[in-house]
């Protein structure tokens, strides 16, 4: 498996439309993330990146957003992703629209936000799907270093990975748009192959108690409960 962090990624793109077919790519997020935007409460959500303020956000309930990042004048907040400049515990929600697709650490974008979330807070990540129709553009040698292909396509199960070392709970995971020229990406298409979609949706709560029992834990407390029995049938007997 090749490391996380690499070298500074070379045509980070500042908008949606310097991204071929990002328009669509666009409006297709924003379109699934409304259900899920729906259900976060709070008073601030951070959207990281470039391309995370320009999506639609308009149907989550919290009223203060803020967009977060360095290449958009645009942006509420100038700061780089690998280190915000925000109290810890200090927010609700945190949106990475293709923001780990191009960096270079992405480990450490997901700890200052893991850091920023409040607990039970909300982490919602978007990305390019390696295997898919756009993915296929990684074999080509000279279409890999063109946006978007240049961008680190991770897998699902890496980045569910990560999110269980930092104890966070999914709450949904899916993809969509198989069709990348396509305003809809395909209705029929997606419908019966949706592990096919060009774009990749994950969304995450903050835990912090952990998720699973730590069996070690569990036969020492057997071990220590036979132990106790042990000593008091030891001493009725030499009451007796």
């Amino acid at each position: 498996m090749k490391p996380a962090k690499t070298r500074q990624i070379r045509h980070v793109p500042e908008s949606w439309s310097q991204i071929p077919c990002g328009e669509f790519y666009r409006d297709a997020l924003s379109h699934h993330l409304r259900p899920s935007l729906g259900k976060l409460y709070g008073f601030h959500l951070l959207k990281i990146g470039n391309l995370s303020a320009e999506i639609d956000t308009a149907s989550c309930a919290i009223s203060h957003q803020v967009s977060v990042g360095l290449g958009s004048a645009s942006h509420h907040v100038k700061a780089d992703p690998l280190s915000l400049p925000f109290e810890s515990k200090s927010v609700d929600a945190c949106l990475l629209a293709h923001t780990l697709a191009w960096s270079s650490d992405p480990h450490r974008v997901l700890r200052e936000v893991d850091r920023v979330l409040i607990d039970d807070g909300w982490m919602i990540i978007t990305g390019f799907n390696l295997f898919s129709v756009l993915g296929i553009g990684k074999l080509i040698p000279g279409v890999r270093r063109k946006v978007p292909w240049n961008s680190r396509m991770f897998t699902q199960m890496r980045l569910l990975d990560w999110l269980s070392l930092l104890n966070y709970e999914v709450m949904e995971r899916t993809r969509f748009q198989v069709l990348p020229w396509n305003r809809q990406g395909g209705k029929i298409i997606s419908t019966h192959l949706p592990a096919l979609g060009c774009l990749s949706l994950i969304v995450a709560r903050k835990r912090t108690f952990p998720l699973t029992r730590n069996p070690a834990k569990k036969s020492a407390s057997q071990r220590q409960l036979h132990a106790v029995g042990a000593t008091s049938q030891y001493r009725e007997e030499r009451k007796s």
